[in-house]
């Protein structure tokens, strides 16, 4: 199972610590283990590691997200022009 990070900003980011619409959406994209984290510099840019089951359900699901997905992250205060996806090599 792949580990991957997920980084991007956030308007409101004692907002997106606390919410729960990560742990509630991302396990019924196959993802597991989430682990937040902080750019202690600039705490609008935050980002995310888990392990995936399947990369290409993930991906799917941000290339055509449903309205579900888009109104949690705009509940998380994503910015989802900023996100970026690394993967292992």
């Amino acid at each position: 199972m792949p580990t991957i990070i997920v980084t991007h900003s956030v308007t409101d980011t004692d907002h997106w610590l606390s919410s729960p619409k990560r742990e509630e959406l991302l396990p019924s994209l196959g993802a597991s283990n989430l682990r937040t984290f902080v750019n202690p510099q600039d705490r609008t840019k935050v980002g995310l590691v888990m392990d995936v089951a399947d990369l290409d359900v993930l991906f799917a699901a941000l290339e055509n997200p449903t309205d579900e997905f888009t109104e949690a992250m705009k509940y998380d205060t994503v910015l989802p022009e900023t996100m970026e996806i690394l993967l292992a090599p």
